[in-house]
């Protein structure tokens, strides 16, 4: 890949983030993205995937998989703040509230500080539908810098 190549591609660099800088996406979650996490996964839990198991639970219907929701931070991180070319380094998660089957959330994230010297941005992160916060987190990522 050449250096124009690269360009086109690349995220941001350390030196161009600021702290408050974010990003937002938002995805519907569909019956498709459910099963599929499922294969990939292996995580077949009934309260994913059997709605007569669900109705006995205390969500009293099918849920998605948190790690489905959390693994939209990723999509943010990856493709828009920071952006293509920086490397997850450390996740924290907190699970506040279910996700449906058909539910639209909202995915956040917040640079919340730069350590110019590690090259590393931690982000606010979190998932919410409707207002509310379903999901809550930290990122530690690391960035390129445009000095090496």
């Amino acid at each position: 890949m050449n250096e124009s190549e690269f360009e086109k591609l690349r995220g941001f660099y350390l030196e161009e983030l600021n702290i408050g800088q974010q990003a937002i996406t938002s995805k519907t979650i569909t019956e498709a993205d459910i099963v599929l996490f499922s294969a990939v996964t292996g995580d077949n839990n009934p309260v994913h995937t059997s709605e007569a198991f669900a109705e006995k639970t205390i969500f009293k219907k099918r849920v998605s998989h948190g790690f489905l929701t959390a693994s939209l931070i990723s999509t943010v991180i990856g493709t828009k703040l920071p952006g293509p070319g920086s490397i997850y380094v450390k996740q924290s998660l907190f699970f506040l509230a279910p996700v449906y089957p058909g539910d639209t959330v909202n995915i956040k994230v917040i640079v919340k500080s730069i350590d110019n010297i590690k090259r590393r941005v931690t982000l606010e992160t979190y998932c919410e539908k409707n207002g509310e916060k379903v999901l809550n987190g930290e990122a530690v990522i690391l960035v390129k810098s445009n000095k090496n």
